[in-house]
């Protein structure tokens, strides 16, 4: 074969054959692979970016589709935004900065439809967002809502105004960072500033001047009542903002009020007998400081340099475009030849708008620095326009006017829905707020004519007050509270004080008004008094007609309303203070129903209203027998708490003969045996009924029985023990301070015996209220009759066989430590009612259950170490008693009760040893 031939070989094609496996080549490479399926319950996500609403788009798309050049795509971003945000508004913490600057950007887009979708965006977003946390973006945020204020496009305008309402509900404080700049907003809103030429041809102040819009959807009355609404919320705001405690007006329900300085309860039964300072009032800042959380910005000082001097001229820009707004209005809207000027609904919503705006301005010159300096200004500058726009047509009524109803157009609802709800009362009582400000004590023969016209009115008002709500009364109120501060002559006011005395007079008031009624008659009260005190003149009688009545109404009014009770019990405190003589002869008369034990108001009202009226009880010019005793029952029942009942015995033994008080310059106000009386049923604790109705419990599981003593216990539960105890200590600390000691250990003694030494059962209580009071007023000078000395042994046995029985008993545990160091303390006293304990210890009349508390007691005498020298002086009863015992005992074996007896009596009684053994006296 050649080399051609091979060759040719070499390029051969195989023929392939079918229905034949082709060969694989030699340098053929491998390619089959195996793979195998890993299933992920759950994937792997982004965290936040994968949050998307039903678009699949994520809160960074939708962000970035609000820079679209469409409106469309913009438009579909912000409901997309908001349906975002609504299913996860954990969303707008971590995006917060990003989403306030998007909104902020399309205030002014040209799209109406962007603007409302970002203002209903805006409603669901900002109460999700507190202060503090847009705090750092609310300049750019205000600096938007600058622009679209004042943006050239009405509409745009328009929508501002939207937003503003927002931020002013949820941010004032905030907004209020921004006053200057947006006060100057609401003037470009409703004017513009005059030409050079137009302002030197014309003399005039004011360099602004109202503009005229030239948009058919809404004219321009329409337009400035619009933003004269969101300016009078505005300054309604920033007010509050500076004084926190503006008048309710519609805007809000309630206003805030400064904090007090807390006052210091002292325990004055501490400081009686000894000269030591006491501080009334603790010494602290009213206010807290907190760190601000955001970085500092120019405009947060906007709100300082908002003094007086930008008032001023922000006051001098906006009342002559105010006046020009009524003077456009006024023409031909004034209808009828009436006492009360007739307005159309429009008008009156304008006139309101303006006359509430001067208001506030006259509320917040009244807040500035140089108040005085102010009111002479405002009174030389805007007293005669005043006088000639406004009080001209005083007072204003609402001319109703019957249209047929028409659909009204979307565009003018906005203006049109304010004609409902018109209240010219409140229109007429800013007017008034607004000019008596203008007038003054040395001004009233000037300005009598119009100042006759507000007082006419408001006496008008008064007269009618019946038909009037909460809100008109406290207007009404406030307007007569500055007619009395500028009015000095008596004839004047007594009118106004007699229209408001037979408005409080009438029945059937609601509480909120009678209230409010008392309430400003206690403040015009007290300002009278200061006046009379000043000028040397008598009192109002109206006033003094009405305040000498409060006692016997408080006494009448009973529980049924605390809030109006407590209100009298402060204006009837207030005037006893100040010695009242008509108020304190009314008290006295009231005084027996007031301090009813069953029914009378200090039985049933609150705590603070209680401790009023028993401080109350040291202006009484005389306290009664009857007073006593009704005094007395309201201390041993549990109507009034123990610190209160200690309180008012103290108080009256400040006001009896036997005070210490070297500066008490008052007459005795009560008779000492009333006094003695009140003091002995306070310390027994209850009435000669309830002490009678013991007598027949003998043979109830309420009474300790013992045969060895004629004398039962009464139990009493834990919480009238304690209570009762507590008297006893108040009483006693009473007692300790009257001079004639003897004389007072007399007394007592001799009502002991007279009123408890016949009786078979005492309660527990009584009976250790007795031995404290003789603990308490014993000494050498006193001498114990003998009767006295027969009660006190039967009385301390009787207490010592009931602690030493009661075992475990959870109820009357607490009652061990007074009760045993009370029969203690008396046994060392008076060693001989420790002899006649011992010697009238008739073991033979005790029971075989009644000997191991017998032993028992003679142990803990004998191991007591301020009995036992005593114990040893009467060795021979003790060992009597012990022999009785031993002799009685019926069982052969060897007790150990007995046992202890026993080496008791040889350890402590043979001999007294030097350092005797320490026996703790457990009961």
């Amino acid at each position: 074969m050649t080399s051609k031939r091979k060759r040719q070989e070499d390029f051969q094609r195989v023929k392939l054959k079918v229905g034949r496996k082709k060969s694989k080549a030699d340098h053929i490479t491998d390619t089959s692979f195996k793979s195998k399926c890993i299933h992920l319950s759950k994937q792997l996500k982004d965290g936040q970016s994968s949050l998307t609403n039903e678009r699949k788009l994520n809160i960074t798309d939708l962000l970035s589709q609000m820079h679209h050049y469409n409106a469309g795509i913009k438009h579909s971003a912000l409901v997309g935004l908001k349906e975002l945000l609504t299913t996860y508004p954990s969303i707008i913490e971590s995006h917060i900065s990003n989403i306030i600057s998007e909104i902020g950007a399309v205030f002014t887009d040209k799209n109406s439809a962007v603007r409302k979708a970002a203002v209903f965006l805006l409603q669901y977003l900002v109460p999700k967002i507190t202060p503090d946390k847009i705090a750092p973006f609310f300049p750019l945020v205000s600096a938007h809502l600058s622009s679209a204020m004042t943006h050239i496009i009405m509409d745009i305008q328009k929508d501002s105004l939207q937003i503003l309402d927002i931020f002013l509900e949820e941010y004032p404080e905030l907004l209020i960072d921004r006053s200057n700049m947006l006060l100057n907003n609401f003037l470009e809103l409703i004017s513009h500033q005059k030409t050079s030429k137009e302002f030197k041809r014309r003399d005039e102040k004011s360099s602004w001047t109202l503009a005229v819009s030239v948009d058919q959807k809404i004219i321009s009355q329409n337009w400035r009542l619009n933003v004269l609404i969101r300016l009078k919320k505005f300054l309604y705001a920033f007010a509050r903002h500076v004084a926190k405690n503006i008048p309710d007006d519609e805007f809000t329900e309630t206003s805030k009020k400064k904090p007090t300085r807390e006052s210091q309860d002292v325990s004055w039964i501490k400081h009686t007998s000894s000269k030591q300072f006491i501080n009334l009032y603790k010494h602290f800042e009213g206010s807290s400081f907190q760190m601000r959380t955001f970085v500092m910005t120019t405009a947060q000082a906007d709100e300082h340099n908002f003094s007086t001097r930008n008032l001023k001229a922000f006051t001098e820009t906006i009342i002559p475009l105010l006046i020009e707004c009524w003077i456009e209005e006024s023409p031909g809207t004034v209808t009828g030849d009436f006492s009360e000027k007739l307005l159309c609904p429009s008008s009156h919503h304008l006139l309101q708008q303006v006359l509430s705006i001067i208001s506030l301005l006259w509320k917040l010159c009244e807040l500035q620095d140089g108040q005085q300096k102010m009111d002479g200004w405002l009174r030389r500058t805007y007293l005669a326009d005043f006088r000639h726009h406004f009080m001209s047509q005083f007072p204003y009524s609402v001319h109703e006017i019957v249209k047929q109803k028409k659909k009204k157009k979307k565009s003018n609802q906005d203006s049109m829905h304010l004609q409902n709800g018109l209240d010219h009362l409140l229109l007429n009582l800013t007017l008034c707020d607004i000019m008596i400000p203008l007038a003054s004590c040395p001004t009233v023969p000037e300005d009598s004519e119009w100042l006759s016209m507000i007082r006419m009115f408001v006496s008008e008002k008064l007269n009618q007050g019946w038909k009037l709500n909460c809100k008109q009364l406290k207007r009404l109120l406030d307007v007569t509270n500055k007619l009395l501060n500028i009015q000095r002559n008596r004839v004047a006011t007594e009118k106004l004080f007699h229209s408001v005395y037979l408005l409080y007079q009438q029945r059937e008031l609601q509480l909120s008004v009678r209230s409010m009624l008392l309430k400003f008659l206690k403040k015009v009260y007290l300002k009278e008094e200061d006046v009379c005190h000043k000028l040397g003149r008598s009192r109002s009688n109206i006033l003094s007609r009405w305040i000498s009545g409060l006692p016997q109404q408080l006494a009448n009014l009973g529980s049924r309303s605390p809030q109006l009770s407590a209100i009298i019990i402060d204006t009837v405190y207030t005037a006893a203070t100040r010695s009242h003589i008509e108020l304190l002869q009314s008290l006295q008369t009231a005084a027996c129903q007031i301090y009813d034990p069953n029914e009378g108001p200090v039985v049933l009202l609150p705590p603070e209203s209680q401790k009023q009226l028993v401080q109350l009880l040291y202006f009484l010019p005389y306290i009664s027998s009857d007073l006593l005793t009704c005094l007395s029952k309201c201390c041993i029942t549990e109507r009034l708490s123990p610190n209160l009942g200690s309180t008012l015995i103290g108080i009256l033994h400040a006001r009896s003969s036997f005070a210490s008080w070297s500066c008490l310059g008052q007459d005795c106000t009560m008779s000492n045996q009333d006094y003695f009386s009140f003091v002995f049923s306070s310390l027994i604790g209850f009435s000669a009924e309830r002490l009678s109705w013991m007598q027949g419990t003998k043979h109830t599981t309420h009474v300790s029985k013992t045969q060895v003593s004629p004398l039962c216990l009464y139990l009493t539960d834990q919480q009238q023990f304690a209570h009762h105890w507590m008297i006893t200590k108040a009483v006693c600390s009473s007692l300790s301070s009257v001079s004639a000691r003897s004389q007072c250990f007399e007394i007592l003694q001799n009502a002991v015996i007279k009123h408890l030494g016949e009786l078979v059962v005492l309660p527990d209580s009584t009976a250790g209220s007795i031995l404290y009071a003789i603990n308490t007023l014993f000494d050498q000078s006193c001498i114990p009759s003998e009767h006295l000395y027969r009660f006190l042994p039967s009385c301390c046995y009787s207490i010592f066989s009931f602690l030493l029985t009661i075992g475990k008993d959870f109820e009357h545990l607490p009652k061990r430590d007074p009760l045993w160091s009370a029969c203690i303390s008396l046994l060392s006293m008076l060693p001989n009612v420790l002899k006649f304990m011992l010697k009238d210890l008739q073991v033979s009349r005790a029971c075989q259950e009644e000997l191991p508390v017998i032993a028992q007691l003679l142990c803990l005498l004998l191991q007591n170490i301020q009995l036992r020298s005593h114990m040893m002086a009467n060795a021979f009863l003790v060992q009597q008693t012990l022999q009785d015992v031993m002799n009685l005992k019926c069982c052969e074996s060897q007790e150990q009760w007995l046992t202890d007896l026993q080496y008791c009596f040889n350890t402590y009684l043979p001999k007294q040893p030097h350092e005797s053994p320490s026996f703790s006296a457990l009961y």
